[in-house]
């Protein structure tokens, strides 16, 4: 895993960190804690859930993950990921297959009806709770082998994230490197007219671009960025965490107050919330489908797909 952690650096973050000085010495205890981390938070998924028909109208989980039942079908038939496993032969292995499920939490508000006491009052200003987004990734018919993709996974979110993070100091020193150009150009102007302070102002400015730029150019060097890489990894956490959401919601999504103690049409809602590398929250659990209930659902988003195109 180790040996394999470190060509994922390589490969996702830059290969000429092979070159820096006692490369794999200074990254095999950052790459350890960061393994460690990415176990955890895997580990701390909640799951699996079944997500079908029967589970939305059971599960108030899933029944506030999709608009309809209808949705699920057509999330599961428009997923490419899908269509791919169940193109494999190892989809067969199992009646039910397993695979990360993820959706963006959005609220919205409207006017409704909401009862006060014994009273039915109109135009009650309320706050929805809806999901998008929702997607399935790397499914599998053996939970552990996906949970171990899930794992690589984490991991690879936390080097590309220091990946992003490399390419913005290169787009830094390329825009340091053109401004000092032109700096330069212009000064070969004035250095054929009347000397002044312009001269003397955009000396010192040329001279601010190069020292900026010199920081830039070592910051980017193998050594340079293998310290930093392993800083990075030793507090994996502001890049790639899980943080625990709470809400009470009725069967329409509306978000209350009450808890289920008060009203039994309330359910109180738990889930963990991934944030990753591109900062946007998402609800993640792992879940349990059937394998027939996909194929009937790839199956008819095909035959939609079908029909429309001969309108």
């Amino acid at each position: 895993m180790l040996s394999h952690a470190f060509d994922r650096v390589a490969e996702l973050v830059n290969p000429m960190l092979k070159a820096a000085p006692d490369f794999q010495h200074r990254l095999r205890l950052p790459l350890e804690h960061a393994l460690g981390y990415c176990d955890g938070l895997i580990a701390a998924l909640p799951g699996p859930v079944d997500i079908n028909r029967q589970a939305f109208s059971n599960d108030p989980l899933v029944h506030a993950l999709f608009a309809t039942a209808d949705d699920i079908d057509q999330m599961l038939g428009r997923s490419q990921a899908i269509r791919d496993f169940l193109a494999e032969p190892a989809c067969w292995e199992n009646e039910y297959f397993y695979a990360l499920f993820a959706a963006r939490r959005q609220q919205k508000k409207q006017l409704g009806m909401a009862q006060q006491g014994d009273m039915i009052q109109n135009d009650v200003p309320q706050l929805v709770l809806y999901f998008s987004d929702q997607t399935l990734i790397e499914p599998c018919c053996q939970l552990e082998i996906t949970l171990e993709k899930l794992r690589q996974r984490a991991l690879d979110s936390l080097l590309r994230t220091f990946h992003d993070h490399v390419e913005t100091l290169r787009q830094e020193r390329e825009g340091l490197r053109a401004d000092a150009s032109a700096e330069r150009a212009h000064l070969t102007i004035l250095q054929g007219t009347t000397p002044g302070n312009a001269y003397e102002v955009h000396t010192r400015h040329l001279a601010d671009l190069d020292a900026r730029l010199r920081q830039t150019a070592e910051l980017l060097m193998p050594e340079h960025l293998v310290e930093a890489l392993a800083d990075f990894l030793l507090a994996p956490e502001p890049s790639l965490k899980l943080t625990p959401y709470s809400v009470n919601v009725d069967r329409l999504g509306v978000v209350s107050d009450k808890t289920a103690d008060d009203d039994l049409s309330v359910h109180t809602l738990n889930f963990p919330e991934l944030t990753a590398r591109d900062k946007r929250l998402h609800l993640v659990t792992l879940a349990r489908i059937h394998r027939d209930e996909a194929l009937e659902a790839v199956e008819m988003v095909r035959d939609q797909q079908h029909r429309f195109m001969l309108i």
